[in-house]
């Protein structure tokens, strides 16, 4: 087995240094997959900060136990169904660059029904979310505010289940733009669907719990009967997408040998993928947490609520841009072509370096103003105008340190990104946090610090792993892992064919 990978690494060896028309046709090729991705996650932003805005309209109580609810809801529920859906990234998109549809089909599904599996225990949590946070001392009123909202957001754990393995499905397949369309009619009738149910209705906080998982659920209609009219329409890829909707979920391979090792290799992916994401995401909620420990609760939530909007509205351009790396690495490694993985790397990382300055102007510019599109407070306004600064900072490590994340996805390395966040979050960055704003009484801006020294922290270690990578023995793991068809005798042409790379990966 030696002997044979030293031979297909000779075979790989040489030197390539791409063109500058190859780095324009790469930067295209991001540009056609980031953008509507950017677009969309614009979209979901303005749909999340319609929801911020309302409750603020509604008072500074509902502000602040919406943020709790927030950050609770991000912490179990959203960012554990958002990481386990990243673990297919990697298998579906290295399976679509070697021309393998069949194995993308079947991961998608069984993505789902993983998904749909931890909605159980988080739905539990969430209606409990009223005791455990008296536990943790948390102020009554906010916490029966926030108590109400996650009540009412259960059905969305069902919609997103679906949604993010079928948006990184068709992202590996490079079609991306049905994705901002479904995204934008939703985002047009949460508007309307929001006033009707938080004022006309007057049903407060539950209204705006209600309009988000119905905005999702359009969504998700529209995304299905696109997947479903067009692509059977599309002759070559009817087979693939007859094998994603058409195939019952549990009956696709459901006995084979095969398909128990493309459980086990997603689940290898999965929870690695799912703890790298958490990882970083709980911390923005921690330090939500943390701000109604501080001395003035109710302003230091009301400020942190608008800092983690601003956030996610910077995130959009990383999280596109690391999106796009992911789909485009993957697809190249799975086609036999290192070079062009690392190409993509080296574009993507560029554009990053290059976008993260343009967070920390806009924060810094914008400063005293951006904070009155969400509440009238003056003491909120002028925590919020001194923290932005710091947080338009941390963008300048956050961007490549996100994109670098979509490189180890696409390589199938989401263990070493697990390993970087814990390290970079939680004994770097936690302890500055706690340090700074309760032993020296720093307050909501030693919580800001000490994010600031994770990025940073991240951004380093990441980079390095990027730089060190060795793009031949990455081509070569993802022959293993998704190689050629095996075309399996007495097996129906709807159920999917196994994979000889998943054999030679176990064995």
């Amino acid at each position: 087995m030696v002997v044979e990978e030293d031979s297909r690494l000779i075979n790989l060896q040489h030197k390539y240094n791409p063109t500058m028309p190859e780095v324009v046709e790469e930067m295209k090729k991001i540009w056609d997959i980031s953008f509507p991705v950017a677009a969309m996650s614009i979209l979901n932003y303005l749909k999340n900060m319609t929801s911020v805005m309302c409750m603020g309209r509604l008072g500074s109580l509902e502000l602040a136990g919406g943020a709790l609810a927030v950050g609770f809801t991000n912490i179990t529920g959203y960012s554990v169904l958002s990481g386990l859906a990243t673990g297919m990234e990697p298998l579906c998109g290295q399976a679509i660059g070697s021309k393998n549809p069949s194995l993308a089909s079947l991961t998608l599904k069984r993505t789902i029904f993983l998904l749909l599996l931890a909605c159980l225990p988080i739905s539990l949590l969430w209606l409990n979310l009223q005791p455990l946070m008296l536990i943790l001392r948390q102020q009554q009123d906010i916490t029966r505010v926030a108590s109400l909202y996650c009540s009412f957001s259960l059905p969305d754990l069902l919609a997103n289940s679906f949604l993010h393995p079928l948006r990184i499905y068709l992202r590996c397949k490079g079609t991306t733009w049905p994705l901002m369309w479904c995204t934008l009619v939703s985002v047009i009738l949460h508007l309307p669907i929001t006033a009707f149910f938080t004022f006309y209705v007057s049903l407060g906080v539950a209204g705006v719990a209600i309009s988000s998982f119905l905005a999702n659920f359009i969504s998700l209609s529209l995304l299905l009967c696109y997947i479903y009219f067009e692509e059977n329409n599309n002759d070559h890829d009817k087979k693939s997408s007859s094998l994603c909707l058409k195939t019952p979920l549990m009956l696709s391979g459901s006995r084979d040998y095969c398909d128990d090792e493309v459980w086990s290799t997603l689940v290898k992916f999965a929870i690695p993928s799912c703890i790298a994401v958490c990882l970083e995401w709980w911390w923005y909620e921690f330090m939500t947490v943390l701000a109604g420990y501080l001395p003035e609760p109710t302003v230091a939530l009301a400020a942190a609520a608008i800092v983690i909007q601003t956030t996610s509205l910077l995130y959009t351009i990383p999280t596109a841009l690391s999106a796009a790396v992911s789909t485009r690495v993957s697809n190249e490694l799975g086609a036999g072509r290192p070079e062009k993985a690392r190409t993509a790397a080296a574009v993507s990382v560029g554009i990053a370096v290059a976008m993260s300055v343009f967070g920390l102007v806009g924060t810094t510019m914008g400063r005293k103003v951006w904070g009155r599109a969400f509440t009238a407070d003056g003491v909120v306004l002028e925590l919020t105008a001194a923290v932005l600064p710091v947080i338009g900072a941390c963008e300048l490590a956050n961007c490549p340190q996100t994109t670098s994340c979509g490189i180890l996805r696409g390589s199938a390395r989401p263990r070493v990104a697990a390993k970087i966040n814990f390290y970079a979050f939680y004994v770097v960055g936690a302890p500055v946090a706690v340090v700074l704003a309760f032993v020296w009484d720093i307050g909501f801006m030693g919580l800001c610090y000490g994010l600031l020294g994770a990025q940073l922290a991240c951004a380093i270690s990441i980079l390095t792993v990027v730089y060190k990578t060795d793009w031949n023995k990455e081509s070569l793991k993802a022959h293993d892992l998704v190689g050629r068809n095996v075309i399996l005798p007495d097996v129906d042409e709807n159920i999917v064919k196994c994979e000889e790379g998943l054999l030679l990966l176990l064995h």
